[in-house]
């Protein structure tokens, strides 16, 4: 072999050695890269675990979190829920194993809408013995006498343990509503209702709170919206709060709302002692609950 020759070997015999050099680093990459990945995703799939349990479970760092106020249950015992339709399926034996005393449920809206859930939420909270309670998702420019119709002929003959619950938000509502307007309505529902005997509370938030009861309606059971600590709304009187949108409880799917009576166990024994509970013959909740031929049962389409 002739010394061309030879050095042609050489260069091609480097060449080869550089490739499979070159073959075998990119194989250790390759390698090092697909134990990284799995490792990255063991790891995802560890936190999504630990979030998911801590986000199911409740414990306190995820209250945190979320925004969500941990309610100190020997200073506020009784704590409970409520739900429409938009809860879906509900277990109520699971709910008041949680710990959970009371549900009110979404009985009406407006002047002719009904809940398809209400009738078999009572049903199924009252056998899994939870105290009830039945609220109505009030229309701004509907006449309040309508909507006392409409939410009575929904609860019907059902036995109720806390006040009717009259829910005044702006969420969902006619922003072109004035609140002058909304005040005549509010005041007329709630004239209605107790007219008859019956106890009234109202769900609203702070905002509701000064433009609709602050200066109105006196002496009214208060269901307060505010997601803070309930030691910090000592200055505002009521009995309920709700104090978050996104509670976890067995027995339901998804988020719940969350709520709390304003006291200890004894004054929560007064309280559903005190009130009357709602209970109607059939009778009561026949056509002349109001007088159709009266104007004040017209619908109010006035901005």
């Amino acid at each position: 072999m002739n010394q061309k020759t030879q050095l042609l070997a050489q260069q091609a015999k480097k060449l080869k050695d550089a490739k499979k050099a070159e073959a075998t680093k990119a194989e250790r990459r390759r390698k090092l890269l697909k134990t990284f990945a799995i490792g990255i995703s063991i790891l995802l799939v560890l936190m999504a675990a630990v979030l998911w349990w801590g986000y199911k479970n409740r414990t306190s760092i995820f209250h945190w979190m979320r925004g969500e106020i941990v309610v100190n249950r020997d200073k506020y015992p009784i704590v409970g829920i409520d739900v429409s339709a938009h809860n879906g399926d509900i277990d109520f034996e699971k709910v008041r194993a949680d710990g959970y005393s009371f549900v009110v449920i979404k009985a009406s809206e407006g002047v002719n809408h009904h809940d398809s859930k209400f009738d078999i939420n009572y049903d199924n909270a009252r056998k899994a013995g939870l105290k009830v309670g039945a609220y109505h998702f009030f229309r701004k420019n509907t006449d309040g006498l309508n909507q006392a119709k409409n939410f009575l002929e929904t609860i019907g003959w059902r036995k109720l343990d806390l006040p009717l619950v009259i829910d005044v938000e702006d969420w969902s509502n006619d922003k072109n509503v004035k609140d002058d307007r909304t005040q005549r309505h509010l005041d007329a529902m709630v004239d209605n209702l107790r007219s008859r005997g019956l106890q009234v509370m109202i769900y609203t938030n702070g905002d509701g709170y000064k433009k609709y009861i602050k200066d109105g309606q006196i002496n009214i059971n208060l269901w307060l919206c505010a997601f803070k600590n309930p030691d910090k709304l000592k200055h505002i009187p009521h009995q309920m709060q709700q104090y978050s949108h996104w509670g976890r409880v067995k027995g339901i799917w998804g988020d719940v709302d969350l709520n709390v009576f304003n006291g200890s166990q004894e004054q929560w024994d007064k309280w559903l002692k005190d009130l009357t509970p709602y209970q109607v013959e059939e009778s009561y909740i026949d056509s002349t609950l109001i007088d159709e031929d009266k104007e004040v049962y017209i619908i109010d389409d006035e901005l």
